[in-house]
């Protein structure tokens, strides 16, 4: 349990309590507990399932991770599943850097109870209940406010891993043109796991999230708050959406200088072979040892025969230099 408490009237009652306590204390009218549980095991859920009246396939949901955004009603109580990221800090990508590390929230919402179930690193809630306890016209109306409070935190996560990743994809297309500099193709890819990996957080929670207005147990206060988190969701969307676009031309540029790069050394070895091809040439005639060849028996033969391979290969170097290949 990371933390447990009982709100009434906007405020938190003081003390940390258990929550079978608080269990007892919240089925009063105008009162609901908050359950914040990290990765629980299955013991612990099926405790907290007796005090709470939870199904059995809720329970087993929120002890397994890695589920899908989701907005689901079993029994009386509303399941939410919320992806959460969160940018990892590394001074240069390389192809096996992690940009985002992604985990999730399952938030079970009954009537005079919402119980947050966190896996993962990333998306720590207490900060979230600390904002949301400073704002009593809001915590007043009851468990929705949490999950509105929650999930709005996800998404301007979402926001702040996604200018994160622009410009890490700006520094990699700046890397990209400078000589010597430029990012091996890996790097590209493992970029790119990383962003497939963000998309599945943030572009399913759109279905889920339009869903929740439609619950008739949301309170009509309520209802604005959610819609000004649908309206940052699709900011995010449209940020996370462009990203494949940018990568694939960044890619396709690195691709072509790749590509670029071995036409010049095919050509440089095709020109420094063609030169080298001019001594082996005549020195291979004249090493045939006939008796009858162009300038043996004159004592100017070896000079003429060495000056002329030096100005042909001269001549050739001279050439191929002018045309780019040397």
């Amino acid at each position: 349990m990371v933390d447990c408490a009982v709100y009434a009237g906007g405020a938190r009652r003081a003390g940390l309590v258990h929550y079978t306590e608080a269990a007892g204390v919240a089925r009063r009218r105008g009162t609901y507990v908050w359950l914040g549980l990290h990765e629980p095991d299955l013991v612990t859920m099926r405790s907290i399932a007796e005090v709470f009246g939870l199904h059995e396939l809720l329970v087993e949901q929120s002890v397994e991770g890695g589920h899908r955004p989701a907005l689901e009603t079993i029994g009386d109580v509303t399941r939410i599943v919320l992806r959460t990221a969160r940018y990892v800090e590394h001074e240069e990508l390389t192809a096996t850097s992690e940009v985002v590390d992604t985990g999730d929230v399952t938030l079970l919402i009954g009537s005079w109870f919402v119980i947050s179930v966190r896996h993962g690193a990333a998306g720590a809630l207490w900060a979230v209940r600390q904002d949301l306890e400073k704002r009593p016209a809001v915590l007043k109306l009851g468990p929705w406010a949490v999950a509105y409070a929650i999930g709005g935190r996800m998404v301007d996560d979402y926001l702040q891993v996604a200018g994160a990743v622009e410009r890490d994809l700006e520094r990699l297309e700046e890397e990209t043109f400078v000589p010597k500099r430029s990012p091996e193709i890996a790097h590209f890819y493992q970029l790119k796991r990383e962003m497939v990996e963000f998309k599945r957080a943030v572009l399913p929670l759109q279905e889920p999230l339009g869903r929740l207005l439609d619950q008739p147990d949301v309170p009509v206060g309520l209802r604005p708050y959610f819609v000004d988190v649908q309206g940052r969701l699709a900011r995010a969307v449209d940020r996370v959406a462009g990203f494949d676009d940018l990568l694939n031309s960044i890619l396709q540029a690195r691709l072509a200088q790749v590509s670029m790069d071995q036409n010049n050394d095919m050509r440089m070895i095709a020109a420094w072979a063609a030169i080298a091809a001019v001594p082996t040439v005549i020195a291979g005639i004249y090493g045939m040892n006939f008796s009858h060849m162009p300038g043996l028996d004159s004592h100017l033969g070896y000079p003429i025969v060495i000056g002329a391979i030096v100005v042909i290969c001269g001549g050739l170097y001279w050439r191929l230099k002018r045309s780019g290949w040397l």
